[in-house]
């Protein structure tokens, strides 16, 4: 089972969503770098359940702690490893499904693959898992911070089902995180909460998608074949719980248009080489130009509704399946914003780290 992502800065997520704990081990991680727990717990509380009405309510305050690492907050450049307990976890509420699969979600498909399966919570395939990805960047972004200190990575909700938001191109995490829902556009907000809500109220979900941007990245990061700088930011977003979908840029509109329409120019601004439009999303190659890179992802509706819904058992007997009791988001969106961010930042430090090794090699220092 693969629980790493990256090349030289790598992390491995652990633990079960029902389990003792779950948590991040980083590996590769500069040396003589401070790091403050206090910022990795904020990006923590912006994912974990609980926080308004239109989250989960299951009560966990993922509390992280260091168990290696660290020294007086400075990295050794040996693994760090980040802990957070399960507290709430109530195993009885999946009693009378530990032998059926629910619809769309992993249980088949584990138990197909490894002939055992977590009997609650989703195990590994729950959103639970994110907690070390989340972790793992809060540490990411502080190290990205004393590189390139410019450089800010925000995602936003930018759809809800049928209701399209309408995102500037310049927003801040402040801005995001005034509202509980995660967006920016205070004209969509009422219209995505009720919808949200409603959904809630009949025992259903909804899905939607997000934004990203990553602002003042460098040029040069990514590579020109199998390891495209979008390519493998793709690969994080859906590696994501609930992720359906991704984009680049221009995405799918771009392929209604002529190569004449959407060819970006290129142009000297402020001394530099720079595009008078970014359609391809800040990404050429497989390369960042310098450009404001942007991605969105789509997510389905939660699996887990509350509405009787057809299946089979482990034997192969049909079975009506509506869950008596449980704690899920009638929405992933919100929570998934933090989500999408931290993956962002685990491509960018990865890929940033490969690039100055390769500039180190060559003796040519180019960012």
């Amino acid at each position: 089972m693969s629980n790493t992502f990256g090349h030289l800065f790598r992390i491995t997520t652990f633990g079960e969503s029902h389990g003792g704990a779950v948590g991040v081990i980083i590996d590769g991680c500069p040396p003589a770098h401070k790091i403050d727990l206090a910022k990795v717990q904020a990006f923590l509380d912006r994912r974990r359940p609980g926080q308004s009405h239109l989250a989960s309510p299951r009560n966990e305050k993922d509390r992280v702690e260091c168990l290696s690492g660290l020294v007086n907050g400075i990295t050794l450049g040996t693994p760090i490893t980040l802990v957070v307990r399960n507290e709430d976890v109530k195993k009885d509420h999946y009693s009378d499904l530990t032998e059926v699969y629910r619809p769309s979600h992993a249980d088949y498909t584990t138990d197909l693959k490894y002939g055992v399966k977590a009997p609650s919570g989703g195990g590994r395939a729950s959103a639970r898992e994110t907690i070390g990805r989340v972790a793992g960047a809060a540490v990411a972004e502080q190290i990205l911070q004393a590189l390139i200190p410019d450089l800010r990575v925000v995602a936003c909700v930018d759809r809800v089902k049928d209701v399209q938001a309408t995102i500037s191109a310049k927003i801040t995490r402040a801005q995001v995180d005034e509202h509980p829902l995660r967006c920016p556009d205070k004209a969509a907000q009422a219209s995505m909460e009720n919808l949200i809500l409603d959904a809630q109220k009949q025992g259903d979900s909804v899905g939607g998608s997000i934004v990203c941007f990553i602002y003042n990245c460098p040029g040069g990061l990514g590579e020109p074949v199998f390891d495209k700088l979008e390519a493998d930011l793709a690969k994080a977003m859906m590696s994501l719980p609930a992720s359906k979908g991704f984009e680049i840029g221009s995405g799918f509109e771009g392929t209604y248009l002529y190569g004449s329409q959407h060819n970006d120019a290129f142009v000297v601004r402020d001394g530099k080489i720079r595009t008078a439009s970014n359609r391809s999303g800040g990404i050429q190659g497989g390369i960042s130009n310098g450009e404001t890179i942007s991605v969105r992802v789509g997510f389905k509706p939660v699996a887990t509704i509350f509405k009787e819904q057809d299946s089979v058992d482990r034997s192969g007997q049909e079975q009506k399946i509506k869950p008596a009791a449980g704690r899920h988001d009638p929405c992933v969106l919100p929570r998934a914003v933090p989500m999408v961010e931290a993956m962002a930042i685990l491509c960018v430090i990865d890929h940033f780290l490969r690039q100055k090794a390769i500039a180190h090699t060559k003796g040519v220092e180019r960012l």
